[in-house]
């Protein structure tokens, strides 16, 4: 991790507020044509592997959910950053979307604002359980396979019911909604079909489970720099996008 003690570090990445501002105007674009507020898609920025200075610098612009895929990297940025500039660290909403290692869940749920990425009851349950009284409820998305792949993460179609009902009654984390990666597609029309799988699908455990929920599932985390336009297109409510806004990652 870099120093985060010179003031050369609070100078504006220029390139990164560019690029910034291009997707924002973007997806505002793409939300309305989807017949959707200009504002009801949210970015995550991807901040893996880039530098603190960098998501800083996004922060003070006005960009504050930041995605990050390796818990000890996160919170060695996490624990700069309140040393850095303590209050800007606290406008910083910390999104976890990796896989979950069960060694890793109490640091997850200590210290991040949303996990994207359970697929199995047994973390959820280790999230519940870690998960600080004191803290709002960790809200949680389950990750859809939807494309049926055995190299990636995330539930059948077929399971998530039963893994949304188990979790609706943990306390301690609120199901949100669903989060799905589909394999990539250089057809719109093919991605649009796999995240509109996502969509009915959520609509039906919405419908399934009701009452029963802590929290609105009213979100649909889909989309990365290559088909976050089909994701919009298909009801995204957040997407994902690091290299776009940040640019190459270092080595």
């Amino acid at each position: 991790m870099e120093s985060t003690n010179s003031d050369a570090q609070k100078v504006p990445d220029a390139a990164a507020l560019e690029r910034l501002q291009h997707i924002l105007d973007e997806l505002a674009v793409l939300a309305k044509a989807s017949g959707r507020p200009a504002d009801s898609v949210n970015l995550i920025a991807v901040s893996k592997r880039h530098p603190l200075s960098r998501i800083l610098s996004l922060a003070r612009a006005g960009q504050h959910a930041f995605g990050e895929n390796y818990v000890d990297e996160a919170l060695e940025k996490m624990q700069a950053a309140r040393t850095e500039d303590p209050t800007l660290s606290e406008t910083i909403e910390w999104h976890f979307i990796g896989r979950i290692q069960s060694n890793k869940t109490r640091a997850i749920a200590e210290h991040f604002d949303w996990v994207h990425s359970v697929d199995r009851e047994k973390i959820a349950r280790r999230l519940s359980d870690h998960r600080p009284s004191g803290r709002a409820p960790l809200n949680c998305l389950i990750e859809v396979n939807v494309s049926g792949e055995e190299s990636k993460g995330g539930v059948q179609p077929s399971e998530v019911r039963a893994l949304a009902e188990a979790m609706v009654l943990l306390p301690g984390i609120a199901l949100r909604g669903l989060m799905a990666l589909p394999a990539p597609e250089s057809d719109p029309s093919r991605q649009q079909a796999a995240f509109r799988e996502v969509g009915a699908l959520a609509a039906e455990i919405t419908a399934d489970l009701g009452e029963a929920c802590q929290a609105p599932l009213d979100v649909l985390s889909m989309g990365t720099s290559g088909d976050y336009a089909a994701a919009i297109a298909a009801g995204a409510t957040h997407v994902r996008i690091g290299t776009a806004v940040f640019g190459a990652r270092p080595a």
